[in-house]
């Protein structure tokens, strides 16, 4: 073997590969199946603990025990089973047994010292497990816990009397509305917080709504309604705004306030359609406070205009209450529109007397009178022709308002 690596002998060398190629896997096999053998050999078999529990997701670690709608203690999960479903089985087999007629029976422990648990029972029906997950929960031993959860369950199988229980479940009502309250109180204070920044936004509009109003050339009544819309639509712009606070869906706030119009509107479609007549007869404005106007019958002065109503004071004294919706669907007839307005009066004369000459002295009579406009000039000519006279109508201009206009048509009568 040693000629192999003197130089010179290459004859030996290229003779000898075959020979030193099999002994080096003959010497390398034992090594690599020792090897083979130590990576599969079997490793020595440990007692292995548990995976550690993984945390629900939903952030909700313990769950309540409740017998006859009162909790009586909370269980976390157990495995796979989250603390909700461990204790939804647990409430059901209670259930089950304060069912049927024989729930004078105690809760009992039976420990199992070899797993390391302990079974609470009533008449050797298993009413849950008390495990060392739970023991490792509470910070207590399995057999002392399980201990104090069957005593709990032995006094809330016991029916208290009724001024006992009543005052248990006011209690129980009333630690459980102060968990909800210290739970949700960043969402109250965000949702209060919210109101009081629309109720300051709301009012400061309104007040800078009636300062800039002064300017416009509407009533009074245009203005208040002007305010009151911005007032009402900040106000719900800021409910929204506290709702979504509070947790409320925008999608579900807007599905519900559109079911809720649409069956106001149903129900209350007379009452709404007033309403809305009134808001575009402010915004249209066919008349005025203090217009002499005439709808259908009724003619006066009109003394106040709302939102559901338009109030006239008639000539002879009456008030009268006038729907909004008849008002706008109604002809609408404005004496005070314009600051002048027609009148005439029918004069007869003689055949033969000159009627180019009874024209002339009309016309002169009736520019005699004060209160009647020169500008547009009278108007005089023949009507018709009666039985005895030839009837000529004047007609002049003279104040709109009713007063005026009838006292000034009478003394046109008079002056011829």
């Amino acid at each position: 073997m040693p000629t192999l690596f003197l130089p010179g002998n290459r004859s030996i060398i290229t003779r000898n590969i075959p020979t030193a190629i099999a002994i080096a896997i003959f010497l390398l096999l034992p090594a690599s199946k020792g090897l083979v053998q130590e990576e599969i050999s079997p490793l020595p078999v440990t007692p292995q603990t548990s995976a550690p529990e993984e945390i629900p997701s939903d952030g909700l670690f313990f769950a309540d025990v409740i017998v006859r709608g009162q909790p009586v203690f909370q269980i976390g999960s157990l495995g796979e089973l989250s603390a909700t479903e461990r204790a939804q089985i647990v409430n059901r087999r209670i259930a089950g047994i304060l069912a049927q007629s024989q729930t004078g029976s105690a809760v009992t422990v039976v420990p199992d010292p070899e797993r390391g648990i302990a079974t609470l029972q009533v008449n050797n029906r298993v009413l849950m497990t008390v495990t060392q997950q739970d023991a490792q929960d509470f910070n207590l031993p399995v057999d002392k816990l399980a201990q104090q959860w069957a005593a709990e369950l032995n006094q809330a199988f016991e029916r208290p009397p009724l001024a006992i229980d009543v005052g248990q479940r006011l209690w129980i009502t009333l630690r459980q509305f102060q968990r909800d309250a210290i739970d949700n109180l960043p969402a109250f204070l965000g949702a209060l917080l919210a109101i009081a920044v629309a109720w300051l936004i709301a009012a400061s509009l309104r007040r800078l709504t009636l300062v800039g109003a002064q300017r416009w050339e509407v009533d009074r009544n245009s203005k208040i309604l002007v305010s009151r819309l911005v007032y009402g639509g900040v106000w719900v712009v800021g409910t929204i705004v506290a709702l979504g606070v509070l947790g409320l869906d925008f999608a579900t706030l807007v599905g519900t306030l559109g079911l809720t119009s649409v069956a106001i509107s149903f129900s209350l479609r007379d009452v709404l359609s007033n309403y809305f007549s009134g808001i575009v007869l402010l915004a249209s404005r066919p008349f005025r406070l203090d217009d002499r106007i005439a709808i259908k019958e009724f003619e006066g002065s009109v003394t106040q205009i709302q939102l559901r109503a338009t109030t006239l004071r008639t000539y002879d004294g009456r008030v009268v209450y006038i729907p909004n919706q008849e008002v706008f669907t109604a002809i609408i007839t404005n004496n005070t529109a314009c600051e002048t307005r027609r009148s005439s009066v029918v004069v007869g004369v003689a055949y033969d007397a000159d009627i180019n000459t009874v024209k002339q002295i009309l016309h002169n009579a009736v520019l005699g009178v004060t209160g009647v406009e020169a500008e547009p000039q009278p108007d005089i000519f023949v009507r018709e022709l009666g039985a005895s006279t030839v009837n000529i109508e004047v007609r002049f201009w003279v104040n709109s308002h009713r007063l005026p206009f009838l006292e000034m048509t009478s003394l046109v009568a008079q002056s011829p």
